[in-house]
């Protein structure tokens, strides 16, 4: 009786947001619920892209993890493992597509050598805030419009984290102009790495775990990787004094659940709603998360001689021109990614004249009467 209760509760999750899109097809029916008793024991590998160090990262495979098996009654499970320990962190996605493992937890920026339509799974430059990005992903199309790419790789994705606006990096020396770009080496990876390789910067693509060593070593000029919470876990304060903001190239990146399409599809119907709703848990826990947790570890990380700088004008400018120049190019050339771009970039007008209004109007009073 408690197991059924359970996945009762799992279906009236999913009930919540089966508006989505995202979740209709895993909609728990009442004849469905009568069966229960019977599903099966699954038991399922998640590689991750993430080091355990990293808690509130590496904590969306565990939050999808925790729920799966909650939701099931302990029937399905999901064990998630950290970067190295099955594939290294930037090939999660060969993982799930080969069978290797039946999911994963990664960023889809880190795919767009394969794909780069992968760029918008993420986040792209100058692009959306986070609960623009969600709308648009559950509500505007976004999600069919990956998986429409995912689906040539065998793969089905669904959003399952989110950091939330990011810091712009640390640096060693500090910038002077636009200039001083010029044939630095700077790990940052996405379509944010092919805009500053515009700028002239030697772009470099490493997991979070080598970051501190590549950067303290000198073997990178520049870092960039989440926000204070994450940054300060990672040590990057003791390789370099500063602090670059904002993070334009990901203002409101997503962190994605992947699942091999055959492993999908073997998945009573049941355990389908339960891990969209594990993955939809995911994507609202860590947001909030690193929210709470980014404000007091930026107030140590300055206390301790961080130096917060900002991006100046004339590199801000200089970069969203080479980034809307870059999507303009690759349109051009890749029909997938025009398709993709074309829709995004009409639902960011839109949510973007909106918040506009409602939004950045409050927040400019706002914080700047904190304190108050």
């Amino acid at each position: 009786m408690e197991r059924r209760k359970l996945l009762t509760n799992g279906a009236t999750a999913v009930g919540a947001v089966v508006g989505t899109g995202i979740l209709s097809s895993c909609k728990i029916s009442r004849e469905d619920q009568v069966k229960n008793f019977s599903l099966p024991n699954v038991r399922w590998r998640m590689a991750t892209s993430w080091p355990h160090s990293l808690d509130t990262i590496f904590g969306g495979a565990l939050t999808i993890s925790q729920r799966v098996n909650e939701l099931s009654g302990g029937r399905f499970q999901i064990r998630p493992y950290a970067a190295g320990e099955i594939v290294p962190g930037l090939e999660v996605l060969d993982a799930v597509q080969a069978g290797s493992v039946e999911c994963g937890h990664t960023a889809s920026y880190y795919y767009i050598g394969k794909n780069p339509s992968f760029a918008f799974g993420t986040s792209v430059p100058f692009g959306l805030t986070a609960q623009q990005q969600n709308a648009w992903l559950y509500q505007g199309g976004g999600n069919d419009e990956i998986n429409r790419v995912y689906s040539d790789f065998g793969v089905i994705s669904f959003p399952a984290g989110n950091t939330g606006a990011q810091m712009g990096g640390w640096f060693k020396k500090k910038l002077d102009g636009l200039d001083s770009l010029q044939g630095l080496k700077m790990r940052i990876p996405g379509l944010g790495g092919k805009v500053m390789a515009q700028l002239g910067v030697n772009v470099q693509v490493l997991p979070g775990g080598e970051i501190y060593l590549a950067l303290d070593r000198g073997a990178i000029d520049a870092a960039e990787w989440t926000g204070p919470y994450d940054d300060e876990k990672l040590g990057l304060a003791r390789a370099a004094r500063f602090y670059y903001y904002p993070g334009w190239w990901e203002p409101g990146p997503t962190l994605t659940g992947l699942v091999n399409q055959k492993a999908w599809e073997k998945l009573p119907s049941e355990y389908r709603a339960i891990f969209s709703t594990a993955c939809y848990e995911a994507n609202l826990t860590m947001l909030s998360r690193y929210d709470s947790l980014n404000g007091s570890a930026l107030t140590r990380l300055v206390k301790n001689g961080t130096e917060l700088v900002p991006y100046s004008f004339d590199v801000l400018d200089a970069a969203q021109k080479a980034a809307f120049q870059l999507y303009a190019d690759m349109a051009n050339g890749d029909i997938t990614f025009r398709r993709l771009f074309n829709q995004w970039q009409l639902f960011r007008k839109e949510v973007s004249a909106w918040n506009k209004i409602n939004e950045f109007s409050f927040s400019s009073f706002s914080y700047n009467s904190v304190g108050i």
